[in-house]
């Protein structure tokens, strides 16, 4: 087993577009959020926080020198974790409590802030619970299989191709279930699947520039010019991908909260080597599931 790094080169803020919109939300409000810029986790719920427009505080967490108040908050100490205003006393006195797991955050703040007509969930009950299974399916398929072959060495267990066609059946598999037309999963409009995904499209890059042969998808270039390369049997699929992969990119709330890549491969360097102390990291190089 490689070394495991304490990951305290990573860059302690965010940068570019995500620097400016942390400094648009460090103003006082009752609801906080606690992040890391570079978590993809965080980043979920961030755009949650932004697609939903609730007012909130954005508190960077160093993750390698976290406060007595933030570990007092959420003793696990991870993020993104979430400082709810909650009413403890009948004269209206409120206390911080804590929520964390992105997608636990994320549920909250649309039952709590959304309404039928802006809630980032399917109306119908049916077609709610359809959603939570494929957005289950992101955390217990594309994901994993995202950071396995990203960590993958030249001692892993698996050989790196092996790892690609996980990666690639797993996004397969999840976007042969979205709506035909799109752009996005559930069709014209962004929704929280969009949301739960969104923060790994944006960091395939990282594969493409660690791994000898990247990702190995059947497309090349930018998200302008990818294309189905011909003679795969999930072109059309593919094709569909594409179309998501683009829509999301575009898509303000990712803009805003993106920051500079250079900054993203400096961060997961430690990951490409398989040397990251990462709870991540470590569940990857265990076999286990993400925590």
């Amino acid at each position: 087993m490689p070394p495991q790094k304490v990951d305290t080169e990573v860059p302690p803020k965010a940068t570019g577009a995500a620097e400016k919109l942390v400094e648009a939300r460090r103003e006082e409000t009752p609801l906080k959020l606690y992040a890391g810029w570079f978590c993809p986790f965080v980043q979920r719920t961030w755009l949650t926080l932004e697609e939903l427009k609730v007012p909130y505080q954005y508190i960077e967490i160093n993750p390698y020198h976290k406060s007595p108040e933030f570990l007092a908050l959420n003793p696990r100490g991870l993020v993104p974790a979430l400082g709810v205003p909650v009413k403890v006393s009948g004269d209206g006195h409120r206390e911080l409590k804590p929520l964390y797991e992105s997608n636990i955050i994320n549920e909250y703040l649309d039952a709590t802030y959304a309404d039928p007509s802006t809630s980032l969930y399917p109306i119908d009950n049916y077609e709610r619970a359809r959603m939570k299974i494929w957005i289950d399916w992101i955390g217990g398929k594309v994901c994993p299989a995202f950071y396995r072959l990203l960590q993958h060495t030249s001692e892993s267990s698996y050989t790196l191709e092996e790892a690609r066609e996980q990666l690639l059946q797993a996004i397969v598999t999840w976007t042969q279930e979205a709506d035909p037309e799109g752009p996005f999963w559930n069709g014209k409009e962004v929704s929280m699947i969009d949301l739960t995904l969104a923060p790994w499209n944006e960091r395939l890059f990282l594969i493409e520039h660690y791994k000898s042969g990247g990702t190995g998808f059947p497309f090349y270039g930018n998200h302008g010019s990818k294309q189905p390369s011909g003679g795969h049997d999930n072109d059309k699929v593919i094709q569909r991908w594409l179309k998501w992969s683009k829509a999301m990119s575009e898509r303000q709330s990712v803009q805003d909260t993106l920051s500079e890549r250079e900054m993203y491969l400096k961060s997961y360097q430690r990951y490409a080597e398989n040397t990251t102390g990462s709870e991540v990291g470590q569940a990857t190089r265990a076999g286990k599931a993400l925590p």
